[in-house]
This record gives structure tokens, C-alpha cells and sequence, in this order.
């Protein structure tokens, strides 16, 4: 496990300091505002510590509603919506300086048998071993100039299918409405189904908004662009681990009136639907 993974799941345990009130942080590295993919994962966390060990997180629906301050702690508080016999509901609520920067609405559930399909199937694309890394693809872009927060150690291993973001800016021939990526946690991980989950939720943000930026040609680092997510969804369909390889197939369908839609679909290496994710972000292109 690498350092940037350790100091992840570090995060990712919160600090508990009432009930269904918990505490978490961020990293050090100073950013300007809060990763949306650690507020997410954070709090399905602190919805997770208020549910029954016998129930699996199906769903969750979350509205980024502030930038995050990355220089001080995000308070959590949970409300025990429901507790049903097979399902329970909770809503977490992210606060920083009296004000919330973030809800969300989480769905858990008893397993139980039922009917079963898959009508989607896994893009065809090169196997990830075959792909370069993520420092290996910057350096071919940037080379020396790589900007250390974007070269350093990151907590999953992501190998690029599609075009990114920057290259599409500098080629129109590459611009397109979909990012195929494989991803793999930089380390092995514990038996347990929700940081597994947790873990997709911090990723999952990572790489649906480039979706809309790369049909036009966009990248961020560009002072004439703004973007960032407003709200997020995503289903959990079965059980699956993030320390294995997973293809994030990922298009968008419609962008206008500076905001733009990207739907996700993350499949197993075998080709099984492990989860869906839509979501929506705000693009303001300054001119």
C-alpha cells in the first residue's frame, strides 16, 4: 500500500465526537477547496457508523452546496431518517463555519434474492497492464513542467483508455463525450464491503467532470474556465473491491446553460455492473 493510499484511509476514519456527530479533515496539500470525492466518501462514512452491520449501502444522493475549506475540519451530522425492516435511510449534512457545504442521502439495505439481469456491456478496450500510468501519461504531456500535486503519489492507480483532458486542448481531433479508465486502489485492501464502496465514492468524482471538459476542448488549470460538481448519485448493484481492476466507462450526454451532465457505469474486469453514477456540474467558460 502506498503512502498516498494510507493517508486516505486515514482520512476516511472519522473522528466520532457526539452521537451521530463525527469529525473529518483533509490533507495537508492546501488545495484552494475540498475534493468533492473526500466529502462524499467521508460522510457515507459517518452515515454508515449509525446503520446495522447487516445492511449494505444500495444508494446515495448528495448536492455540493459550498466550496470546502481544506484548513479546517468538516463536522458531520447524521439524521436516522428510517430504520425499516430492510431498508434504513439516513441524511448527512457537511458543515464548516456554521454553514452547510454539502448533504446527502444515503440508502442501505438488507440482502435479500431477487430477480437478476445486466443489459449493459463493458466497452471493449485494451487490458490496464497494456496502458500507461498516470505519471508516465503526465510526463508525455507536460514533461518536466508537471505540476507536483498532479505528479505525486495518488491513492489509486488510473490508466487512461481515452484521450485526456489536456491533450484533447491541444488536438481537436481528440475531443469526444466519453473517458473510459481503468482504476485500481495502490495497495491491498481489508475484507470489507463498504470501504471497498467508500473508496469508489471518493473516485468516482475524480474523472466525470473531464468527461464534459473533453468535448470541448477544456482543462482545468485553464484561468478561463470554472467547473465544479453539483450534485452526484450512484447505485451499488453488487459487491465488488477497489484494489482490483475496475473500467469507469464513463459519457456525457448534454451540456448547455453552464452546466453539464456525465453518467458513469464501473464494471468488474470480468464485465459485471458494478455501479452506476450520474452527475452534474457547473462549466463557466470566461471569455
Amino acid at each position: 500500500m502506498n503512502e498516498a493510499l494510507k493517508q486516505l484511509l486515514d482520512l476516511l476514519d472519522l473522528e466520532q465526537i457526539e452521537l451521530d456527530i463525527f469529525r473529518g479533515r483533509s490533507p495537508e496539500d492546501r488545495l484552494q477547496r475540498v475534493f468533492g470525492g473526500q466529502v462524499a466518501g467521508q460522510a457515507l462514512v459517518a452515515a454508515a457508523r449509525t446503520v446495522p452491520d447487516d445492511r449494505r449501502v444500495h444508494s446515495l444522493h448528495a448536492y455540493f452546496i459550498r466550496p470546502g475549506d481544506p484548513s479546517v475540519p468538516i463536522v458531520y451530522t447524521v439524521d436516522r431518517i428510517r430504520d425499516g425492516r430492510s431498508f434504513t435511510t439516513r441524511r448527512v449534512v457537511a458543515l464548516q463555519h456554521g454553514k452547510a457545504i454539502f448533504t446527502m442521502s444515503a440508502s442501505f439495505h438488507v440482502p435479500e434474492p431477487g430477480i437478476s439481469h445486466q443489459g449493459a456491456t463493458m466497452p471493449a478496450v485494451p487490458l490496464p497492464e497494456s496502458l500507461p500510468t498516470w505519471n508516465e501519461r503526465m510526463r508525455s504531456i507536460f514533461g518536466d513542467d508537471t505540476d507536483p500535486w498532479w505528479s505525486g503519489p495518488r491513492p489509486f492507480d488510473a490508466r487512461y483508455v481515452t484521450p485526456m483532458t489536456w491533450e484533447a486542448r491541444r488536438d481537436p481531433a481528440l475531443r469526444q463525450p466519453e473517458t473510459n479508465v481503468w482504476l485500481r486502489a495502490e495497495g491491498e485492501l481489508p475484507d470489507d464491503p463498504l470501504l471497498h464502496i467508500v473508496l469508489m465514492a471518493y473516485a468516482s468524482d475524480f474523472t466525470l467532470v473531464d468527461t464534459i471538459l473533453l468535448a470541448h476542448g477544456l482543462a482545468w488549470g485553464e484561468s478561463r474556465m470554472m467547473g465544479a460538481s453539483l450534485d452526484h448519485a450512484m447505485w451499488f448493484h453488487r459487491e465488488f473491491r477497489a484494489d482490483e481492476w475496475l473500467l469507469y466507462a464513463q459519457e456525457s450526454p448534454i451540456s448547455g446553460q453552464a452546466r453539464g451532465l456525465a453518467r458513469g457505469q464501473v464494471f468488474t474486469a470480468s464485465g459485471e455492473l458494478a455501479v452506476s453514477v450520474v452527475q452534474e456540474a457547473m462549466i463557466r467558460v470566461l471569455d
